[in-house]
């Protein structure tokens, strides 16, 4: 599925909820059709941002040999040295650093970026110009355990958004037969991982771009009339993807990311089977839980690049359409598209 790099760009700062950052690149200026060059933009713009507004510091513990005493002294070393006699002792104190970790995170993705082969030359010279810019800052194993150790607050947000990239960038990494290189993986052809950043975009944009309907993730519990709690816990909950709700309608939008939408049967193009059975358990299982259940609509949604379907069905009481989505147009239009799903003007 052939997806503009712009449009890309746009999944992610919705996905993440980051819109305040997407002007850190003027993606209307990118002609690259790579995904290493986009993101390679992302992280000089947003690194020169950093080192413009100063970059953060924090408290880091160092162990040094002094003159006097600072912080804690560890006897069982300056005695090992004997150098109390030459009026010095090895001291343990803490003192502000830029050798933080998510400046350690951002500055060896960056080392590891500019080794990618098909990364363009003028990219591959800002990035290790940035590098060096970074000479205080030291490198780090790029390991997925490290993002969940980073701990950030208001006043240095903005590391955020630039961390997501960076840990985008580390999982699609791949190494070359030549030592030290590296190929970038195209994640859009991998259906798991897009998979979920259309459905975390498609949440995020109805939360965004409109106010009538409140937007969520839902837990669904089947209406189960017979059985003890024993066997009842071993039943597994359904979850929307994205459930619409305003005071008189309820929306449930299964999102579905697959490079064919339809399937053959008999040299017919069909739904997919599994996918209409999934929509109408989600839809007929939430009529026993309220009023508003009882005749909620179902959307299962697709994105598209080229065939274009809208297949509207109702099956016992509920409103049931197929839909697709085509990403591979103007921003604006995506825009327009995704809010007449739902009903809503542009």
């Amino acid at each position: 599925m052939e997806i503009p790099i712009y449009n890309i760009y746009y999944l992610l700062c919705y996905a993440w909820n980051k819109l305040e950052e997407r002007d850190i690149v003027n993606i209307k200026g990118i002609e690259t059709t790579k995904l290493c060059d986009l993101f390679a933009k992302v992280l000089i713009g947003g690194t020169s941002r950093l080192l413009k507004m100063g970059l953060d510091r924090g408290y880091v513990q160092q162990n040094h040999e002094i003159g006097g005493i600072k912080g804690k002294i560890d006897f069982s070393i300056s005695i090992k040295k004997n150098i109390f006699q030459k009026g010095k002792a090895q001291c343990q104190f803490d003192e502000l650093s830029y050798n933080i970790l998510h400046n350690q995170i951002l500055k060896s993705t960056i080392f590891h970026l500019a080794k990618i082969d098909e990364l363009s030359p003028d990219l591959k010279r800002k990035l290790y110009d940035l590098y060096r810019r970074l000479s205080e800052i030291g490198n780090i194993n790029l390991k997925k355990s490290v993002f969940r150790r980073v701990q950030l607050h208001r006043n240095n947000n903005f590391y955020d958004f630039l961390l997501k990239i960076c840990e985008l960038i580390v999982d699609n990494l791949l190494p070359t037969e030549d030592k030290g290189h590296s190929k970038f993986r195209d994640f859009v052809r991998e259906e798991h991982q897009m998979s979920q950043l259309f459905e975390d975009f498609v949440r995020n944009f109805y939360k965004l771009e409109q106010s009538i309907y409140q937007v969520y993730r839902e837990d669904i519990s089947w209406d189960i009339t017979d059985g003890n709690e024993t066997s009842k816990n071993f039943i597994p909950k359904m979850k929307t993807d994205v459930s619409l709700e305003s005071k008189d309608k309820k929306i449930v939008i299964d999102t579905k990311y697959y490079k064919e939408a339809l399937t053959q049967h008999f040299d017919k193009e069909k739904i997919k089977s599994e996918n209409m059975y999934q929509i109408f358990s989600y839809l007929k299982n939430l009529e026993s839980s309220n009023e508003i259940n009882r005749n909620c609509a179902g959307i299962l949604l697709y994105p598209t690049v080229t065939y274009k379907f809208d297949i509207n069905i109702t099956v016992h009481g509920h409103q049931i359409s197929f839909k697709t989505i085509n990403l591979n147009q103007d921003w604006q239009n995506i825009h327009k598209d995704l809010l007449a799903i739902i009903g809503l003007p542009n």
